[in-house]
């Protein structure tokens, strides 16, 4: 099986640096790669951003212990591929049914925000993720960056796949749907509503049953 994870890489400086200055302030948090979370054979995969500070990398899940989680866990919860609609510790005994989440940046980002090298760097993690889909898988990008690091991974022309909300792909034998990132951002400013990321799974209940 091709790398999907390794919790010691330190490609990129700047974020192993930034760990390591974390960890010294909050000496419980994960601080390390954070690996995927969920079934090993999804129907459905989930790529957001990067971990949060106080969310996946404090507890070493994706979307867990966060505010960007909340919204997400209860769609999965409703649609029916999750057993619990709230993620709050890796421990928590929750469940993904037939999905699996990663993010396109295994490492917290200062800021939130992962440069160009820390992405492409990353890249080779998220493209033997989405090599072992099988046919006919569902990828929901979270993001603009997370949907050029899916195009990227796979080597398409950007160009041919521009990122939009609900905007949808044919990605060779695997199907592509994009949503504006679950943020406390975007949903504060209403530039992504709670009924607009309800209606992505809804839709993705659609694409799966075709």
């Amino acid at each position: 099986m091709q790398n999907t994870y390794n919790p010691d890489c330190k490609k990129c400086k700047r974020l192993s640096h930034f760990l390591v200055d974390v960890k010294s302030q909050h000496a419980d948090y994960f601080c390390k790669p954070v690996p995927a979370f969920g079934h090993d054979d999804p129907n459905l995969l989930i790529v957001g951003l990067a971990p949060g500070m106080h969310g996946a990398n404090r507890t070493g899940r994706p979307f867990t212990g966060d505010y960007a989680g909340v919204s997400l866990y209860k769609n999965l919860y409703k649609y029916g591929f999750s057993s619990n609609e709230e993620s709050i510790a890796s421990d928590d005994g929750l469940k993904l049914i037939n999905c699996k989440i990663t993010n396109a940046v295994k490492c917290l980002p200062p800021q939130n925000k992962p440069n160009g090298n820390e992405i492409n760097n990353c890249n080779s993690y998220l493209k033997n993720e989405i090599m072992q889909l099988k046919e006919g898988a569902i990828i929901l990008t979270l993001g603009g960056i997370a949907h050029r690091a899916v195009i990227k991974s796979l080597e398409l022309k950007q160009a041919d796949y521009r990122f939009g909300h609900a905007e949808e792909h044919e990605i060779g034998h695997l199907q592509l749907i994009n949503s504006y990132h679950c943020s406390r951002y975007n949903l504060n400013t209403r530039r992504l509503s709670l009924l607009m990321f309800e209606n992505i799974f809804k839709r993705i209940k659609v694409l799966s049953s075709i």
